[in-house]
């Protein structure tokens, strides 16, 4: 048997963290048992679907790095297959047309809620014959669902999970203008699509016993169900916009990598002893749905960020600086030349380090194709120099101009020879040194600063500097 997974999303918004989550299990578990993967557009829903979220969704699953296997197809394409299969259902007994009006539907409600039980239909029609209906009376088609007894399903992570019967309603398979619900196209669209595993948020746990008696009535296998527990926030709440950024797209745009929130959206619910770190290779080879647990899971942003911070690390120099230089260039005013980029690819090693996002590195590499402008916008760091700092590199400005092999060992000679003659500690000059080629008082090593930017670089931004402190 070839296992065939697949991923169902609506396309109403961007991709949620928790599809997402659920779009990478089921790649998962389809690569390490090398089946396929496919991928499903419900888009029935055509009041609230749109075409900028179908494209937000292959846009989210292709950063990822969550290919699919052949090409996508969309459900509302397949709707005359959905009503063909009720018809078979009808012919053959299961299922059965429903004349209620809706006055009697609100009724066997209202009737529910006063005696405090849920709102079932009461399968009025499911024995009664066809002719007993008001002429030209609007019907649905109603599944009858067994009455007696119980269901029990053996999910592949919640265990054996059992229902009684009396909690499952005749839900309706097509709606009075002939269109077919939720319920019947999924599982029409799933067993055509050969699908062997449903792995999907434990919120479709009910779901599943309508979709295996559906399977049932219509004579065929149903598939094995898995049901895994949904995302919570820090709160404990389901995990939702009140709790930060929710989109896969959006945490590409605040700085983060593929692989990180891939790392991370595996490690939420499913573990492999206690390695935290695994790439994508490792994840295929180890991934089963015996290691995903039955609790929710919690966001923690704080580890997303510490995780990130660790691929940024072990990203290859100029990958990352392709990365910047896009995102600098995005900046208003901003356009990173030849000489920016090489600059941008010397410092990438240095300001990795403290780095956690894509956005952190954007910022700390700004100085490298803009020079800082005065007084300068960082509070801290005009006052260093208001504070004698300006003057400090006055003192020191011929020393760096008599400097011509300009590497950090002759930098470093001269300048902590020439703190001596002034009597000044080597930081008193360093500081105003790098808010003077910076703008600010952070950045990487002061003489990894200098010979990144170079001498005539480093030169012109002190000049322009001693320039305005004497207008």
């Amino acid at each position: 048997m070839t296992v065939v997974t697949r991923f169902p999303p609506s396309p109403t918004g961007s991709l949620h963290i928790g599809s997402a989550r659920t779009a990478l299990f089921n790649w998962l578990y389809a690569r390490h048992n090398n089946g396929r993967f496919i991928l499903r557009i419900e888009d029935t829903d055509k009041k609230r679907s749109t075409d900028e979220a179908v494209e937000s969704i292959f846009d989210g699953l292709t950063w990822l790095g969550l290919n699919w296997d052949g090409d996508a197809t969309f459900q509302s394409q397949n709707l005359d297959r959905h009503a063909k299969v009720a018809e078979e259902l009808l012919s053959s007994g299961m299922a059965y047309k429903c004349y209620c009006t809706p006055e009697e539907l609100d009724e066997m409600r209202a009737t529910a809620k006063s005696e405090g039980k849920r709102a079932f239909y009461d399968r009025r029609w499911r024995d009664r014959s066809e002719g007993d209906a008001p002429e030209g009376a609007p019907w649905v088609v109603r599944i009858k669902m067994p009455i007696d007894g119980e269901t029990t399903i053996h999910d592949l992570v919640q265990g054996d999970v059992t229902v009684a019967h009396e909690q499952l309603d005749d839900f309706i398979l097509l709606r009075a203008d002939g269109s077919p619900t939720y319920m019947l196209s999924v599982v029409v669209d799933d067993y055509d699509a050969g699908v062997t595993h449903v792995i999907r948020g434990d919120d479709h746990l009910n779901n599943a016993f309508r979709q295996y008696h559906l399977y049932r009535a219509a004579g065929w296998t149903s598939p094995e169900y898995a049901h895994i527990p949904l995302i919570h926030g820090a709160d404990g709440q389901k995990l939702s916009k009140r709790h930060g950024a929710t989109s896969v797209q959006e945490y590409r745009d605040i700085g983060f990598l593929p692989d990180a929130l891939r790392n991370y959206l595996l490690r939420l619910g499913w573990s492999h002893g206690d390695d935290e770190v695994i790439d994508t290779a490792q994840a295929i080879e180890w991934f089963g749905l015996e290691n995903v647990g039955r609790s929710a899971a919690r966001f923690d942003s704080a580890k997303l960020e510490n995780l990130n911070a660790h691929y940024l690390r072990e990203t290859d120099a100029k990958q990352i600086t392709s990365a910047i230089v896009e995102r600098l260039n995005a900046f208003e005013g901003v356009t990173v030349d030849e000489t920016g980029e090489k600059r941008i690819e010397a410092a990438v090693p240095h300001i990795v380090q403290r780095a956690k996002t894509l956005v952190d590195l954007s910022e700390s590499a700004l100085f490298l194709v803009i020079a800082p402008t005065f007084p300068l916008a960082e509070a801290k760091a005009d006052k260093i120099l208001k504070n004698g700092g300006a003057d400090v590199l006055g003192s020191v400005v011929e020393t760096l101009h008599s400097i011509s092999d300009w590497t950090e060992e002759n930098l470093d000679a001269g300048l902590r020879s020439r703190a001596e003659e002034l009597e000044l500690g080597f930081g008193k000059i360093a500081q105003p040194l790098r808010v003077a080629l910076t703008g600010s008082t952070a950045s990487p090593g002061i003489f990894d600063v200098m010979v990144i930017l170079g001498r005539n670089e480093s030169l012109s931004r002190i000049a322009s500097l001693l320039d305005f402190e004497s207008e």
